[in-house]
């Protein structure tokens, strides 16, 4: 019997450990910044190229980001992210325009 409780209790320890392993990735927003030099059109372009909106959603969110500020242009791992907002700095960057992509904690 003795063998049977530590057995159980093993058990228990290991499915707990197995559950805290199993947790979601933690998730993060790409946002696009606001400057006051990148064409709305370029922004636009950004967010059908790399995001893949429709024109309708992609004006709706350029109008965001000019008017807030910021946007937010979608939520994804931390590897999808920093590769999402990495081609968008390197994007604007070799059409020689400011726009920052960055990443927040969702």
């Amino acid at each position: 019997m003795g063998n049977h409780s530590t057995w159980s209790h093993t058990e228990g320890q290991t499915k707990a450990r197995h559950a805290e392993a199993l947790q979601p990735p933690s998730m993060y927003n790409v946002v696009l910044n606001n400057d006051n030099y990148t064409p709305m059109e370029f922004v636009i372009d950004v967010l059908q190229k790399f995001f893949s909106y429709d024109i309708e959603r992609a004006t709706q969110l350029m109008l965001t980001v000019h008017y807030q500020g910021k946007a937010i242009c979608g939520v994804y791992s931390a590897e999808v992210a920093e590769t999402k907002a990495d081609q968008v700095n390197r994007y604007a960057k070799d059409n020689e325009h400011p726009l920052l992509c960055t990443l927040e904690k969702a």
